[in-house]
């Protein structure tokens, strides 16, 4: 496992869309899924979630919207909101609030639909804002393509954390969705590869505008890649736990 857990990118504004969109998220979980039965769970989910089958023949076009506030575990929305908050309260502070948020909307219905255009067929209910956080993190690799993101390394018994430019990260993720797109059926379930590309592809096309307005190749040139403001600044400290020595 190859998990960011932090970006050394500050904020330059109290990041209060991410932070509703994340309270938001949890509680919609938090409302249905400790509540209800598996029965009315698949009920739930029938008028919520994504049906790609559905949405392609006209019903239940809201839920290119709701779906994207569902999940299917806690792992699921821990995973989401842990990408969403390392990378969206940058490009909240660039875009202003009012823009962020018509952004990450676009970006999850843009990647709801490029998931009904993969396989328009299926009828296996799709949750999660994935497609949505994939925006944020096309539009984090545009205008901070070298910000320093902290990665954990998990290899069995070997943990490790480290440093790397974010377009390092964000392009292996980005790579592997399309990898692992090829090799999936959108109909069987599992994860929605398509709506992954879709958003990181539509994140970055959209976050062009604010690139242009920080002057485009220019900008790049000035920072280097580099976000234009000082870095965050992390140190490692060793363990307050008292160590016992074996005789």
């Amino acid at each position: 496992m190859f998990l960011p857990i932090r970006d050394h990118n500050p904020s330059e504004r109290t990041p209060v869309v991410t932070t509703g969109l994340i309270a938001i998220n949890v509680l919609v979980f938090v409302s249905y899924h400790f509540s209800l039965s598996d029965r009315e769970l698949v009920w739930f989910y029938a008028q919520w979630a994504l049906v790609p089958d559905l949405v392609s023949q006209g019903y239940g076009p809201h839920t290119v919207l709701t779906s994207m506030f569902l999940h299917g575990g806690i792992l699921h929305l821990a995973g989401n909101m842990l990408f969403l908050w390392i990378f969206g309260d940058n490009l909240e502070s660039d875009l202003g609030h009012f823009r962020y948020l018509l952004f990450y909307l676009t970006c999850g219905v843009g990647a709801a639909l490029a998931h009904v255009f993969s396989d328009p067929l299926s009828i296996v209910p799709t949750v999660g804002a994935s497609g949505a956080v994939a925006g944020v993190m096309g539009g984090y690799l545009l205008l901070y393509p070298r910000a320093r993101v902290d990665v954990i390394l998990f290899l069995i018994v070997f943990l490790r954390i480290f440093s790397i430019p974010a377009w390092i990260w964000l392009g292996i993720w980005f790579v592997l969705q399309v990898i692992l797109s090829g090799g999936s059926d959108p109909g069987s379930g599992g994860i929605a590869y398509w709506a992954h590309i879709g958003g990181f592809a539509l994140g970055f096309l959209l976050a062009i505008p604010a690139w242009l307005r920080r002057g485009a190749t220019s900008f790049w040139r000035r920072t280097h890649g580099h976000p234009d403001h000082p870095e965050t600044r992390y140190r490692l400290t060793g363990s307050r736990i008292p160590m016992v020595r074996r005789r």
